[in-house]
């Protein structure tokens, strides 16, 4: 799997490589080095320097291996790729879990290392492009916000470094505490909001709006529980005796007064941006609100007849196919395919990051009702009636999907998902999507269930060639921003604004309006941020700083096994396919063990700060628990 980092045609060819090694754990000496001053001379070599800043970036959550698969949305399903170190809390400083380049430490440095560059030389760079300067500018100031924002989600307060290292110099440094980071990162998005304030907006590139909704992100991970120093010490024996507190959570100043900039941050997003269907008075039917969804997932990148082209204005900023990217070498079509990643085996896909029990169970009724295995009629049917978003999101047995490839369509003439087993009256059939697939048994599902969010529906392109070429990847979308200001409108109070805001999301989605308050409404907030943003990796943010990660990943993975039997009298299908008026289904919820015995502990808040990153800086402290 590789890193993200890449370099456009034009900026290689202007490029000489470095011989010099890494010296510190900043690794201050850029791999990569323009050639002498000319990059600061010219308008298009230093934009071609900023594109290789964005390269840092990677390819957000369609890696091979997604963040969800660390929560209690997914499983990962191929064994011995290190996910179980950390869902197992065995994480150690020399003994790190899987983590993507996107947020390791020694990537975001070497991305914020470039940054600094730019940042030092753009106001005396020699073009006479000053608007090409201020947008160039207002973009490196951005991405080292967000690099440093990625490192204060994971780690909390780090060192500050706000300039090119030299040769030669001591670069150790102490991490800045958490206060002091947030601090710093809004300093960037600030000084990036009035230099990109009027410049042309371009697909997949920073803009004064991205830098307002990083902001609003930033200010309330601030807020929450997880960095304020008296709940979270409250909360967790492992962070009340941590002895540098200051370096994961505020230890002074007036939490309410955060909350208050959360919301100004938000609304400012909101008042700016343009959301996809949020003025909506009532809900729509079922059938718009699973294609609403569907649209927003495509956000413009699908040609099919229900995805929606206009809910491409709901991307403030995101991965597209463009310069700033890379593509993935040696795949179909030249991109990392999120179809094959996480498809069902049954479509020569490797169905990697499957949903689990807990995340299906958690999409309400369409009354808005919570789903309840003991009530007779939802356990005896369990995807009849469900919140549209789920059919959405979720491929279950007897969904509805593509054409099946050339050699499994004779087995499968009707496209539906097989993930169950099914009794035709003698032999029982291993339905062609389970890991006893007689398409492919390697690669299927140990949860039953498979990905449907971000892969592309239309029937004419193979499951196998759904990349994010084609679906961008939403590292900000419009509906986070709106949900920063209903979580800042509940903490100051201020319920009717945020019931308001919630129902016009689930209004979109064709889901009932809700009168909670209190903790109902704190509850039904979280759930409906959890299915509404799945998948684009804020879960596993949002449960630690709530700090309620011993009820999602702390609860271990369920899985659903599915049995069809003939009824008597009734005809079987040959093949078989999913039919209520011939086979009587039962569904029955099992623990699942078999690649990981998920635990939570409290040093899993944070990541540790890696055994070789200390030892190259003996200033650094190390995060709880470790």
């Amino acid at each position: 799997m590789k890193n993200g980092k890449i370099i456009t045609g034009f900026a290689m060819a202007i490029m000489v490589i470095a011989g010099a090694c890494k010296k510190d754990f900043l690794n201050t000496e850029p791999q990569n080095e323009f050639s002498s001053e000319s990059t600061w001379t010219d308008g298009p070599l230093a934009q071609a320097f900023i594109y290789n800043v964005y390269s840092y970036l990677g390819y957000g959550g369609y890696e091979e291996q997604a963040l969800a698969a660390y929560t209690d949305e997914a499983m990962f399903t191929h064994a011995g790729r290190n996910i179980n170190t950390f869902t197992e809390a065995s994480e150690t400083p020399s003994n790190p879990a899987w983590f993507s380049s996107t947020y390791s430490w020694n990537n975001m440095y070497e991305a914020i290392r470039d940054a600094n560059i730019a940042i030092n030389r753009l106001p005396t760079a020699s073009f006479d492009d000053q608007p090409l300067k201020d947008r160039l500018l207002g973009e490196a100031y951005f991405l080292r916000g967000y690099y440093y924002h990625q490192l204060m989600r994971f780690y909390g307060g780090v060192p500050i470094i706000k300039r090119p290292y030299g040769l030669n110099e001591d670069y150790t440094i102490e991490r800045s505490s958490f206060d002091a980071t947030v601090s710093s990162i809004i300093s960037d998005l600030d000084s990036a909001i009035l230099l990109l304030d009027g410049k042309t907006v371009t697909p997949g590139r920073a803009s004064e709006l991205s830098a307002k909704a990083l902001k609003s992100r930033v200010l309330v991970y601030a807020a929450s529980d997880l960095h304020d120093a008296n709940t979270a010490k409250a909360k967790s024996p492992t962070l009340s005796g941590y002895g540098n507190i200051e370096l994961v959570a505020y230890t002074s100043g007036d939490r309410t007064a955060r909350w208050q900039a959360a919301k100004v941050a938000s609304k400012a997003v909101m008042d700016e941006g343009q959301g996809y269907k949020l003025d909506l008075t009532a809900p729509v039917s079922a059938t718009e609100g699973k294609n609403n969804y569907i649209s927003l997932s495509m956000a413009g990148g699908s040609k099919a007849a229900e995805a929606d082209a206009a809910a491409a204005s709901e991307l403030i900023f995101f991965r597209t196919l463009s310069g700033l990217y890379t593509q993935e070498s040696n795949w179909p079509l030249g991109g990392l395919h999120y179809g094959i990643n996480n498809g069902p085996n049954g479509y020569h896909n490797w169905g990697g990051n499957t949903p689990i029990q807990q995340l299906v169970d958690d999409y309400e009724m369409m009354d808005g009702s919570k789903f309840d295995w003991n009530n007779p009629a939802q356990k005896a049917d369990p995807y009849t009636g469900r919140d549209p978003r789920f059919y959405a999101t979720i491929l279950y047995d007897g969904a509805d999907w593509k054409p099946r490839p050339s050699d499994v369509i004779g087995l499968d003439p009707v496209s539906q998902i097989q993930t169950g087993y099914y009794n035709n009256g003698g032999a029982t059939i291993n339905g062609i999507d389970t890991r006893s697939s007689a398409v492919e048994n390697w690669n299927g599902t140990r949860t039953h269930y498979y990905t449907r969010k971000f892969i592309d529906p239309n029937p004419a392109l193979p499951d196998n060639q759904s990349n994010f070429q084609l679906v961008p990847w939403p590292f900000i979308r419009y509906t986070e921003a709106v949900f920063n200001y209903i979580e800042s409108c509940i903490a100051l109070g201020e319920e009717a604004e945020a019931r308001l805001w919630l129902n016009r999301i689930r209004f979109r989605a064709g889901m009932p309006a809700v009168n909670d308050a209190g903790q109902d409404l704190v509850n039904r907030y979280r759930n409906e941020r959890r299915v509404e943003l799945v998948y684009e990796e804020h879960r596993y943010h949002d449960a630690r700083r709530w700090m309620i990660p011993a009820e999602t990943v702390g609860r271990g993975i369920k899985s659903i096994i599915v049995n069809g039997t003939i009824k008597a009298g009734a005809t079987p299908h040959v093949p078989y396919r999913h039919d209520k008026s011939r086979y009587n289904y039962t569904y029955t919820v099992v623990d699942n063990n078999e690649n990981e015995r998920r635990k939570w502990e409290d040093k899993m808040y944070f990541r540790p700060v890696l055994r070789d990153e200390i030892n190259r800086n003996d200033k650094l402290i190390q995060n709880p628990g470790y």
